[in-house]
């Protein structure tokens, strides 16, 4: 625990490495075209994730940390009840952490309420890794008692929890960048993990589309529960909420104010024509990633 304890207070200082080797490869090897100025859109971008970093660290992990503290010195919870090895209680527990964030992420889509802060991390016009935290910090704020409940009920360790939270994130960077990875790599890479390509349809500006793709690191878990999409050309997809494209709709005043003002028509465009893709042939694999 205390060697995990040690390398956490490293990983900022990974994962702006990480951010800047991201930023490279997006220059070089773009999978799509940004549509916005970047040094504008960033500059907004990392003001929110600021936001939700400053309430993730000051309130998310410190009660997570405590829930997981508490359930284990009281042997409380699914896993501590199974007595298993050490070994396995970990990696049932960092699967469980994964399986249930994908209902988290997905109830975030279904409920309007829920949905009203989320939509801040989706209507940006662009996906890249700047997008990976872009979360309103009210969404952060109220996704702490989704981590104690989820920490508690299967009596989650530290260890596992810190180990999670560490891949977590180098996973939502990844899969958030816009890095265009050979197609044959990154169909045998979604085997098992959310990659670019993946993600990149769930921030589509097709409704259906969005709704879609809610897994984090695994990619099993919309396998599992029918919700994967990856058979849609990335050509064809484009970036954001139909209602929310206008350049002022991406200010940080917008964005911080949205959750909480009249919402308007998500998936139709401005014109008022609805968002919606022609039928996928039926020869086009759908469990295939295209170009």
């Amino acid at each position: 625990m205390s060697r995990l304890l040690n390398f956490s207070s490293w990983v900022p200082e990974f994962l702006v490495v990480l951010f800047v080797l991201l930023v490279v490869l997006e220059a070089l090897r773009p999978l799509r075209r940004p549509k916005r100025s970047r040094p504008r859109r960033w500059a907004v971008n990392l003001a929110v994730t600021g936001l939700s970093f400053g309430v993730g660290v000051a309130v998310v992990r410190p009660l997570a940390l405590a829930a997981a503290m508490w359930a284990q010195s009281h042997s409380l919870g699914l896993l501590p009840e199974l007595a298993l090895p050490f070994w396995l209680q970990f990696l049932l527990g960092f699967l469980w952490m994964d399986a249930t964030f994908y209902w988290w992420h997905r109830a975030n889509h279904v409920y309007p309420l829920l949905w009203r802060f989320h939509n801040v991390h989706h209507v940006d016009p662009d996906l890249d890794v700047t997008t990976s935290f872009r979360f309103h910090f009210g969404e952060t704020f109220y996704s702490t008692l989704f981590r104690i409940v989820q920490v508690a009920l299967a009596g989650i360790t530290p260890l596992t929890y810190l180990a999670y939270e560490i891949v977590f994130n180098l996973a939502t960077m990844f899969h958030h960048s816009n890095v265009a990875l050979p197609v044959g790599l990154e169909r045998r890479l979604n085997r098992v993990l959310v990659t670019p390509r993946m993600h990149g349809i769930h921030h589509s500006a097709v409704g259906k589309e969005t709704n879609s793709n809610y897994s984090v690191i695994f990619s099993w878990w919309d396998r599992l529960a029918r919700s994967l999409k990856l058979n849609v050309p990335q050509g064809q997809v484009v970036i954001g909420v139909p209602g929310y494209l206008l350049p002022k709709d991406n200010g940080l005043r917008s964005l911080l104010l949205l959750p909480f003002q009249k919402q308007r028509l998500y998936w139709r465009w401005p014109s008022g024509k609805a968002s919606l893709r022609a039928a996928v042939p039926p020869d086009e694999n759908p469990h295939h990633l295209l170009p």
